[in-house]
C-alpha cells in the first residue's frame, strides 16, 4: 500500500472504478493522495501488478462487517459423546437412552460409540445388534446421520435431532428467554452423567433454522 509498492509500474483503477492503465507508480500514488485516499496493491502477481485507488480503512471495515455477518449465520452444535460396551446391561443401556433423547431434545447431535475390549471383538454381531437396538430406541427423538465402518476397536453412530426435538429445543429456548433464566442448552440436570459420556464441540454454518450441516 503507498509508498510500500515498491515496482516501477502499476496497472491503475481508480477510485470510480474506472481502469486507467499501466502508469508509473509515484504517478498512481501522487492521484491517490490528491484524492485523498489510498494505493492498494489488489494483485500482486500481475505484469505489471493491479493497484486500485481507494479507502483502505472503510475497505477494512467493510471486510470485518461481512466477517461478523457471516458469523452471525452461524451456531455452535454441541456433539455429545456416550459410549457402550457390548457387556453393557439393560438398565445402564436404558440410561443412555434418556441421556440421549434429552441431548438431542436440547438441539445437540449425539454420537454414540460402542468400544469392545480385548475378547469382545469376537463379538462384533452383538455389538451392531446393540447399536440397531440404540438406533430403535432414538427413532423417534433422532435420525441417523452418518454410520461410519468399524475403526479399530469401535463402532459408532451420529445422531442429529429430528423435527420433533428441534420443536422442542426451540421452545425450551423460547421458554427459557421468557422467563430470563441463563441455563446451559444441554448441562442442566445432567450432572450424574456417566463418566464416559463426554462432550465436544463442533460449529456448522446454518441458513436456515434447524438445518445442520
Amino acid at each position: 500500500m503507498n509508498e510500500r509498492i515498491r515496482v516501477p509500474q502499476v496497472r491503475l483503477i481508480d477510485e470510480k472504478g474506472t481502469a486507467v492503465g499501466i502508469v508509473a507508480a509515484d504517478v498512481a500514488r501522487s492521484m491517490a493522495s490528491r484524492a485523498g485516499l489510498d494505493l492498494v496493491e489488489v494483485s500482486p502477481n500481475a505484469v505489471p501488478p493491479v493497484c486500485r485507488i481507494m479507502d483502505y480503512g472503510k475497505y477494512k471495515f467493510e471486510i470485518a462487517k461481512k466477517a461478523r455477518a457471516s458469523k452471525s449465520k452461524q451456531h455452535v452444535v454441541k456433539l455429545k459423546e456416550i459410549k457402550l460396551h457390548p457387556k453393557t446391561d439393560d438398565n445402564d443401556f436404558n440410561y443412555r437412552v434418556r441421556h440421549a433423547i434429552d441431548f438431542l431434545e436440547h438441539g445437540c447431535k449425539v454420537k454414540v460409540i460402542l468400544v469392545f475390549r480385548g475378547r469382545e471383538m469376537a463379538h462384533l454381531d452383538y455389538g451392531k445388534h446393540l447399536l440397531d437396538q440404540m438406533c430403535e430406541a432414538l427413532s423417534e427423538a433422532a435420525v441417523v446421520e452418518s454410520r461410519p465402518p468399524m475403526e479399530g476397536n469401535s463402532l459408532m453412530i451420529i445422531f442429529a435431532p429430528s423435527q420433533k426435538s428441534l420443536a422442542a429445543a426451540r421452545k425450551r429456548a423460547q421458554e427459557q428467554a421468557a422467563s430470563g433464566k441463563d441455563k446451559s442448552d444441554a448441562e442442566e440436570g445432567l450432572s450424574d452423567l456417566p463418566d464416559d459420556a463426554e462432550e465436544t464441540e463442533e460449529t456448522v454454518n446454518t441458513d436456515q433454522d434447524g438445518n445442520h450441516a
